[in-house]
């Protein structure tokens, strides 16, 4: 491929060189340089792209793309832009054959409800034969392949990489989630989502190397909807307005509002046999009781977002109840079958917001008792621990405090700091630093009517210490104690 056509919509200077080059592959990353490809000098946080131009040359590459002034002596092309994140986002979407026009493309947006809504979205697409790929915090899914994933938003290179595999599986859409800085970094620049979702949003990821403040994060987030066709909207967040402000896109509402496109009333909290969910009259678009098996208003807000969007995919009605009925997300508010005498719940809290928002959501289902187990990660901030033992200590009725991933910090010190929390409320608690020992504990003392929640762990599979991952299945140590049947069913 020409140079000049990856180039096609982007502004940009010739320095050195012509753009009539051809260019055998793309890179973002010196270390995959090839003979005759191109390469986009990345400004990081860390580390400067640009500093490696030396070395890629030595590899043979045809050109490279910089937003700095750079000595190259070698007879090479050089293109200089303004911004190379951004360029690299419209390159590989040139690159890979524009796949995002193949796809129907769902970008959800938010602080909260991101991926249980990118689940509940691709079972209901799934089950009315809408080939559905994702893109999240948890996991890349094309067709029967589940990839790992190291950011909730990829970098725009593997965003359309990804797309062009799913292109060439089959697939008719995809839903991802969009992450303040995956807009903020131009992760999702080169192509226009025919669907943009908000779920709500408080402050979060604000501080170095994030947003400089929560104006910032909200103007971020909103960029979503400067590129999107049309933008659907939780209309009872507070932020509404100011998220909609400048969208360029129709839009569509849902929420408890009168006036929402969809509309959720009467709503009831459920409990089966200890499944705990939610139930609600849903109108506007579709009319009838939806009913879904997870805690909680988030699991009402959620699954507005999913009808909304699956609605514009003109999906049945009784289709999307019912598949709403086995949606199960991975350390999301995970019930985990242990007895109909009390509940175990494995969910990704892990610092103060999410766990007083799972707590006092927990709290509405009056449990005999609400027992919280949890710990903190090293290398991060001490306050996220006071805050945690503290929300813990209040909320719960019993709060089991035990180790997360240390990483290279001494557990027991972590364990000291989150008791400072727990202390300053008047909550039952007890340390067990071994978190094996500690999930074994909860279980075995459980009393009918309890709720037991794991958090802080969620999707994750191991534990990390000094450096090194552990395998630590918290599904795994669950079910070794149900084995051992230390507990009556």
């Amino acid at each position: 491929m020409k140079l000049k056509e990856l180039l096609a919509e982007l502004e940009y200077k010739v320095v050195k060189g012509s753009d009539d080059v051809d260019i055998a592959d793309i890179c973002f990353d010196s270390r995959k340089a090839v003979l005759g490809g191109l390469y986009i000098a990345i400004t990081g946080a860390v580390v400067d792209g640009h500093s490696f131009i030396a070395n890629v040359i030595k590899t043979g590459v045809n050109a490279v793309v910089v937003e700095k002034d750079v000595e190259v002596d070698a007879d090479i092309t050089v293109i200089r832009v303004d911004d190379t994140r951004l360029a690299l986002a419209y390159i590989s979407a040139a690159f890979f054959g524009h796949p995002a026009k193949k796809l129907k493309t769902i970008g959800i947006t938010g602080t909260k409800g991101k991926t249980t809504t990118t689940y509940m979205v691709k079972s209901i697409l799934e089950s009315a034969g809408i080939k559905t790929g994702l893109i999240g915090t948890i996991e890349t899914i094309i067709g029967d392949t589940h990839i790992p994933s190291a950011n909730t938003t990829p970098e725009s290179y593997v965003v359309q990489k990804t797309f062009k595999d799913m292109v060439d599986a089959g697939l008719d859409a995809v839903v991802m989630e969009v992450s303040s800085q995956g807009l903020m970094l131009n992760r999702v620049a080169g192509f226009r989502f025919d669907y943009g979702i908000f779920t709500n949003l408080s402050p979060d990821h604000i501080g170095p190397n994030e947003h400089k403040d929560f104006d910032d994060y909200l103007s971020c987030k909103a960029k979503l909807f400067k590129q999107c066709k049309v933008g659907i909207f939780n209309a009872d967040d507070k932020y509404y307005e100011q998220m909609k402000k400048g969208a360029s896109c129709k839009i569509e509402t849902f929420g408890e509002g009168a006036d929402c496109d969809y509309r959720a009333s009467d709503i009831k909290l459920t409990n089966h046999e200890g499944v705990l969910g939610v139930s609600y009259h849903l109108s506007g678009k579709y009319d009838g009781v939806v009913e879904v098996p997870v805690p909680g208003d988030f699991s009402v807000y959620n699954s507005l977002t999913a009808i909304a969007i699956c609605s514009n995919f003109d999906v049945d009605f009784d289709l999307i109840k019912k598949a709403l009925l086995t949606v199960n997300v991975k350390g999301r508010v995970e019930l985990v079958p242990v007895s109909k005498r009390f509940s175990v719940m494995i969910d990704y809290a892990h610092n103060a917001m999410s766990l007083e928002s799972l707590l006092t959501s927990l709290r509405r289902y009056d449990p005999k008792r609400l027992v919280c187990l949890f710990g903190c990660g090293g290398n991060r901030s001490r306050d996220r621990r006071f805050e945690m033992g503290e929300i813990s200590s209040k909320y719960a009725d019993f709060t089991i405090v035990t180790s997360d991933n240390p990483r290279n910090e001494d557990p027991d010190a972590i364990i000291e700091d989150i008791l400072v929390g727990v202390k300053k409320a008047d909550g039952e608690y007890v340390t067990i630093k071994d978190r094996h020992e500690a999930i074994r504990y909860a279980i075995e003392n459980a009393v009918d009517g309890d709720v037991i929640i794991l958090a802080g762990k969620g999707h994750e599979d191991y534990q990390e210490i000094n450096g090194v991952k552990h395998h630590m299945d918290e599904r795994e140590i669950v079910a070794d104690v149900v084995k051992d049947g230390n507990f009556i069913k």
